[in-house]
């Protein structure tokens, strides 16, 4: 239903009080801008609640996820934001370790 044709993980945290407006600043400041078709995922300090803010070059869509076990795997803040491959992306909003998924979990070495 929604392009997405890139996907963005923002490393430091959000509030996930945080409204489309307020999203849509921390993307234009960590991003510089919010492209069209690209998602912008953050999650909150303990990393158990994501939103996923995506401009699909009309408007803007704000998702939310909330675990009720466990958290998101998440970098530390303060590290690099991370550019996501689709299946990274889907791996992450179900909770399961992004990391090693698509071309992150190729294994070259025996």
């Amino acid at each position: 239903m929604i392009r997405i044709d890139c996907a963005w993980l923002a490393t430091a945290p959000l509030d996930m009080r945080a409204g489309i407006d307020t999203a849509l600043a921390r993307v234009i400041a960590t991003f510089g801008a919010a492209q069209p078709h690209h998602a912008y995922v953050f999650a909150n300090q303990r990393a158990n609640r994501l939103k996923v803010l995506v401009h699909d070059g009309i408007g803007i869509w704000l998702a939310a996820r909330r675990l009720h076990q466990g958290k998101f795997i998440w970098p530390q803040a303060g590290s690099a934001n991370v550019a996501l491959e689709h299946a990274q992306l889907n791996a992450l909003v179900l909770g399961l370790p992004w990391q090693r998924v698509g071309q992150a979990g190729v294994i070259t070495v025996v």
